[in-house]
């Protein structure tokens, strides 16, 4: 018996995203306007804190790709790049996750991980209902 995609995603309380950022390539649009529209302050001021800055706003990209293609598998409402925050404790600590409030349900895991040329994330969203 064949299932609709209604029936089949009514019980999907779990999502992954990953995104892979080639860095040069994003070093080309990494403009002033592209980072006022992408990124929070709290963000641009994080990545600006280190002297390979650019390959900081890469990994928060990719970061912020893969939380929201995980996101949008389980929520169709409208989700802006500033929206999707990620935060750290403390310099290269630990990433973590803040959503606007209406999805305050999701618990995220996200891992990044840069090495040469490629800065890459994956997020793991589980809805809790």
């Amino acid at each position: 018996m064949e299932k609709s995609v209604n029936e089949i995603t009514a019980r999907h309380t779990f999502a992954v995203g990953n995104d892979l950022v080639h860095i040069l390539t994003f070093s080309q649009s990494l403009s002033d306007l592209f980072k006022n529209k992408v990124y929070t302050s709290a963000e641009i001021a994080y990545c600006e804190s280190f002297s390979d800055s650019l390959q900081r706003y890469a990994s928060t990209w990719a970061a912020k790709e893969a939380v929201y293609k995980a996101v949008k598998q389980l929520d169709a409402s409208s989700l802006g790049w500033k929206k999707i925050e990620i935060t750290r404790a403390k310099k290269a600590g630990i990433p973590t996750v803040v959503l606007p409030d209406h999805l305050k349900n999701f618990e995220v895991s996200l891992t990044i991980s840069h090495d040469g040329e490629y800065a890459w994330a994956l997020a793991l969203i589980n809805a809790i209902l």
